[in-house]
């Protein structure tokens, strides 16, 4: 399976695709509804970020603070837990709601340690820009998920200096809910934002995102991961940004529906309605490529999950003056089984 792109009448490029969607049915058995080169493994990378926000919210629940402080599950708006699960494009609304995560636990954004990043957001880049001013670690894409890992460690009386160490308990925390949700020994690397990333097969990403589609349909049999996954689907704006794959996927959304960009051509879908949990990968890392595929295989795996797309820009070539010159197209999309 993989992605042409054409420019005129003849083939430009090709980039190859692997994915597994599957279902999780009420015994907790999988059913396989497309496995495409399943064993492929990558890095998780943001892709992982529902659960690393998980291992967060259980550290803060076991915290033991009152309810009349802001360290606990309790004290965080819907509005907090999207963008602790974001990759935002670093806009006024990104950096406000991380800023206040960061005031509540008494942190500044020079306690961020996820590194300086020039903000994805046009408008916010351009007055940057301007200014003359250099980025900051708030414009990290990252920067929300690290706030609250901050704020837990307040909670929970942890060292700051170290909280990227994977030997550091939130980080800890962070494997243990892995290794719940894929039940295998996974070897880690470092992400951008220097926290451990996960070496997991494409079959190990669609099972963890369909029990975050089993906790979203069923909030008993996880609360926690359940009101992570609703407050990425209620707030879309705040997970991704203007022009972003992740946000016009979900502008697309016709019900209670997760899509979350990884790095170098992963994404990941949650969709609650039939307990399904989907993972792509481009092998190129190209993200327009990414689109394509998410459009044609979400279409496929999880029927009627999106609206049709009466114009879904990826599917065109365009030159520098926007003069349409080629297409992008998935190919050797196998029927799935449902």
């Amino acid at each position: 399976m993989h992605v042409e792109q054409v420019r005129g009448d003849l083939r430009e490029a090709i980039h190859g695709v692997s994915a597994v969607a599957l279902s999780l049915r009420p015994d907790g058995h999988a059913h396989t509804i497309l496995d495409v080169d399943g064993d492929h493994r990558t890095f998780w990378r943001s892709a992982a970020k529902p659960f690393q926000l998980l291992a967060v919210l259980e550290a803060l629940e076991a915290s033991g603070h009152s309810e009349n402080t802001p360290y606990t599950v309790r004290s965080l708006s819907d509005a907090d837990l999207a963008i602790g699960a974001s990759s935002h494009s670093g806009g006024d609304h990104h950096l406000a709601r991380v800023e206040s995560l960061l005031e509540r636990g008494h942190h500044t954004a020079q306690h961020l340690q996820c590194g300086a990043e020039r903000p994805l957001d046009p408008t916010a880049l351009a007055r940057l820009e301007r200014s003359g001013a250099p980025a900051s670690p708030l414009h990290n894409d990252c920067s929300g998920k690290h706030a609250l890992m901050l704020l837990a460690c307040r909670a929970r009386t942890w060292s700051t200096a170290n909280y990227l160490s994977p030997e550091h308990p939130i980080q800890q925390g962070v494997a243990r809910v892995v290794h719940r949700f894929v039940d295998d020994p996974h070897p880690t690397a470092t992400d951008g934002c220097g926290v451990p990333t996960f070496w997991l097969s494409m079959r190990q990403m669609a099972l963890a995102w369909a029990h975050l589609a089993t906790a979203m349909a069923d909030p008993d049999t996880d609360p926690l991961l359940a009101r992570i996954g609703h407050a990425m689907a209620e707030h879309p704006e705040l997970t991704s940004g203007v022009g972003r794959i992740d946000l016009a996927v979900a502008q697309r959304a016709t019900g209670p529906f997760v899509g979350k960009i990884g790095a170098l051509g992963v994404f990941c879908v949650a969709w609650p309605e039939r307990r399904t949990g989907v993972a792509i990968k481009v092998h190129s890392g190209n993200e327009d490529a990414l689109a394509v595929a998410i459009d044609a295989i979400i279409t496929a795996t999880c029927p009627g999950a999106l609206a049709p797309a009466t114009d879904w820009p990826w599917h065109s070539v365009p030159n520098v003056v926007g003069k349409i010159v080629g297409a992008r197209r998935l190919v050797g999309l196998p029927t799935p089984i449902h």
